[in-house]
């Protein structure tokens, strides 16, 4: 018995690995000053909602990277409140077919996260029950420990954001293609000085794309040379001033840095747990006075 069950769990790790969308995106070089993304191409993009208010509203983004676990930013969580993830979506207000909602069982924030100085900035959640990968949900895929990206990367961040400053959240999945900046310029004074950390990567600040308020949480992505998809980055905060400022980059929470506290965090609760096949799928897809703002 449990050598069927695990041949089929392996042809299912085969079928749906890390990184792949089924539907592969459209790239161009046009959040803010983007544009609609093809539907479903960036499978692992899901909408965190919170019911303040009274129904389930969209609050941030957030990274699928396993069959249970996603990855968003720490200053999304209000612990006042509870959390829902829809996966598998394009628009957020049309009902669609594969879409499905999952109950925050968990969510553990970095112990040392800082809202003033918005340092480790990082999240987990984890799904209730897990969830069946498909074409139009799949997760993306982990960066190496430590791995940097050189300065004028070529990435792309998504999110159902603001699609202008003070402007109407978007109601299709929007992408943005967002060169990286690389940390000895993004921490120099007429950048972001001191807030930029070499835990962090800034991306865009050339005052045409970038992330706005609701994008929070959500993946900064980056190819490899395989054609797969690694999450680099968590959008994190953004210029006080509006969505699209020059030399003021979108700053997100560099994943790589955190591999060692992502996988720490998702084994120990494995341990709790007993979840053994879907541990075996997380490890394998394995200012002077600033003025900012979270996104």
């Amino acid at each position: 018995m449990f050598v069927i069950i695990f041949a089929d769990f392996v042809e299912l790790i085969a079928a749906y690995s890390c990184g792949f969308p089924s539907f592969p995106p459209v790239l161009s070089s046009r959040v803010v000053g983007g544009e609609d993304a093809t539907p479903h191409s960036w499978p692992w993009q899901v909408s965190l909602q919170s019911d303040r208010g009274g129904g389930w509203r969209h609050v941030c983004g957030g990274t699928l990277i396993s069959t249970e676990w996603v990855l968003t930013a720490a200053h999304c969580i209000n612990e006042n409140y509870n959390y829902r993830v829809e996966l598998g979506k394009h628009s957020l207000k049309a009902s669609e077919d594969g879409s499905i909602a999952r109950r925050a069982a968990k969510i553990i924030s970095h112990q040392d996260y800082s809202i003033l100085l918005s340092r480790n900035d990082i999240a987990l959640i984890k799904l209730s029950p897990p969830i069946i990968l498909t074409d139009t949900i799949k997760p993306a895929c982990l960066p190496e420990l430590g791995f940097v990206l050189p300065h004028g990367s070529q990435c792309f961040v998504t999110g159902w954001g603001r699609l202008s400053t003070n402007g109407p959240l978007a109601d299709t999945l929007q992408q943005a293609l967002l060169p990286v900046i690389g940390h000895e310029i993004c921490s120099q004074q007429e950048w972001w000085s001191v807030l930029a950390t070499d835990k962090m990567v800034c991306a865009g600040g050339d005052g045409t794309s970038s992330g706005c308020n609701g994008d929070s949480g959500g993946p900064l992505i980056y190819q490899n040379p395989d054609g797969s998809w690694n999450v680099h980055g968590v959008v994190s905060f953004g210029s006080g001033q509006g969505c699209n400022v020059f030399q003021k980059p979108t700053v997100f929470t560099q994943v790589s840095s955190y591999i060692s506290w992502i996988n720490t965090t998702m084994f120990n609760d494995f341990l709790v747990f007993g979840h053994k096949l879907n541990i075996c799928i997380t490890f394998s897809f394995l200012l002077r006075c600033w003025d900012y703002t979270f996104i």
